[in-house]
């Protein structure tokens, strides 16, 4: 479904009805998306061949205010989750990661921290429930968790429903619901549900909707500049917060973790 943000879409549905030199900007935005949010209306005018007023018009048909409207609009859509380039191809990825890292562990209090990996470490079950891209980071925490501890499950089950899993949640229990932006519709009712459980949320900026419904909310950033949401920030808190558990959980977990790497070597799972 198109929206008003979605500028390349209007161009499309707009284009039978503009005029040739309309078209030629549409040509080039449709060839250069990265131009929307990059160039100002002169140097789109100077790469068309055509006038600022005919850009400024251009726009207009299509149902923005100005260009500067259409860009904004773009950087929303970005910021949303839609992988669109909002950055030309010569962005350091190295410096962009080490920034959302630095972003992410800023923004975290070691108590919190704490008090999360405690009560991690000590809760009679864990449940971890990701939809879409947060379903393998939720994959990924049950893995190094059931190294340490018992009674650890993931959500949702492959082809099954929630409503019985929702309904069993135990005394005691933590469940770790991660959710990133362009969520699932559900994500807001099973947080509803949810409400009054001893809940953590792992989110993006975007999730903080959620915080007076949760127990706590343990931020990432995804970064914008790129097409793709990086989920390195998230990894490296999963790996914190596991880390933690097993500093709480000491001798037991070096034992269980022991004693799985006994049944690997006995189910020859592993390469020596």
């Amino acid at each position: 479904m198109t929206t008003k943000q979605d500028v390349l879409s209007l161009i499309e549905i707009n284009y039978p009805k503009l005029s040739p030199s309309a078209r030629s900007i549409a040509n080039y935005l449709q060839q250069h998306p990265l131009a929307i949010v990059s160039q100002t209306s002169a140097e789109i005018a100077e790469s068309t061949s055509t006038s600022k007023a005919t850009v400024s018009r251009f726009f207009r048909q299509i149902g923005f205010e100005s260009q500067q409207d259409a860009k904004q609009a773009q950087l929303s859509l970005r910021k949303s989750g839609m992988p669109i380039f909002t950055q030309n191809s010569s962005l350091d990825q190295t410096s962009e990661e080490l920034k959302n890292l630095s972003l992410t562990f800023d923004g975290l209090r070691p108590e919190v921290l704490n008090n999360i990996s405690e009560r991690i470490a000590k809760a009679s079950r864990v449940t971890l429930i990701g939809f879409r891209n947060a379903y393998p980071l939720a994959l990924h925490f049950r893995q190094q968790l059931q190294q340490v501890r018992h009674s650890v499950r993931l959500l949702p089950q492959p082809g099954q429903t929630l409503g019985e899993d929702l309904h069993d949640i135990l005394e005691g229990e933590v469940i770790v619901l991660l959710g990133f932006r362009r969520r699932t519709r559900q994500f807001k009712q099973i947080v509803e549900i949810l409400k009054g459980r001893d809940t953590v949320l792992i989110t993006d900026p975007t999730g903080q909707v959620y915080n007076q419904q949760v127990s706590d909310v343990l931020l990432c950033h995804l970064g914008n500049e790129s097409p793709f949401d990086s989920y390195a920030a998230p990894m490296s808190l999963i790996s914190m917060l596991c880390n933690r558990v097993y500093g709480y959980l000491g001798e037991d977990a070096s034992r269980q973790a022991q004693d799985i790497a006994d049944l690997y070597d006995e189910l020859d799972e592993l390469e020596p």
